[in-house]
């Protein structure tokens, strides 16, 4: 009989906030597994001494599953579990198998007939989505847009044209050093009365949440911050002029 694959969120901010961010039961299961499929070790291993995890941190297995893993590897990492072992897979931070090479191993325990049991923990995607205001009822996540200009403005208009056909809201990440860049596209991009958000750091101490239109964020002096963010727009039918 197969172990179980539990999927264990992350806090957003600092290791130190597992006990604040994560409930009861999540660190309850965090705390008796010594397998560990993770996205970093390092941050792994500060995460599951603030966790609490009862044995030394020296004696837990962790390996590595990250955007270079090969493909090959991930049947490697399944087996402990198809043989008997329950393991976590850990993201860096948030929800694991969200914008995150986590799916991968997931999509090898569903076709292994492996039990994969999701925990409750802090997801930057859905906090973002709670805390904007936009439509909660139809969304959809984009990931990343393009890195190059021309072609961020091109897929940003695509996505607003999307959001105002389907009557949704569109969540888009983006790293860090790309913020400042992604925004000042979208306030070319995007029409005046589309509705943008930009949420960081969720969770933390310096969480910001910001959602205005684009004619509002026109006139706003806001330098995004050197953080993971999301970024979420609604386009709507601008109100004819009288």
């Amino acid at each position: 009989m197969s172990g179980a694959l539990w999927l264990i969120p992350t806090p957003l901010g600092a290791a130190e906030q597992a006990r604040e961010t994560l409930p009861a039961a999540t660190l309850t299961c965090v705390r008796r597994l010594d397998y560990f499929i993770v996205e970093n070790a390092r941050s792994a291993r500060a995460f599951l001494k603030a966790a609490g995890t009862v044995a030394p941190l020296q004696s837990l297995e962790l390996v590595e599953l990250d955007e270079h893993t090969p493909r090959a590897l991930i049947a490697g990492m399944l087996a402990p579990i198809v043989a008997g072992r329950d393991a976590g897979l850990l993201s860096e931070a948030g929800a694991p198998a969200v914008a995150d090479p986590g799916a991968a191993l997931v999509q090898a325990a569903h076709a292994a007939g492996v039990p994969v049991r999701p925990l409750v923990g802090p997801s930057a995607i859905l906090l973002a989505l709670m805390a904007s205001g936009l439509n909660g009822q139809r969304f959809s996540f984009a990931g990343y847009v393009p890195t190059q200009a021309e072609a961020r403005v091109r897929r940003l208009r695509e996505l607003e044209r999307r959001s105002l056909r389907e009557d949704e809201t569109v969540l888009i990440i983006e790293t860090p050093y790309r913020n400042r860049a992604l925004l000042d596209s979208a306030l070319q991009a995007l029409a005046p009365s589309t509705r943008l958000m930009l949420a960081s750091e969720l969770t933390t101490p310096a969480e910001r949440i910001v959602v205005d239109t684009i004619a509002g964020w026109r006139q706003r002096r806001h330098e995004p911050p050197k953080a993971p963010a999301v970024f979420g727009l609604q386009a709507r039918v601008a109100p004819a002029r009288r």
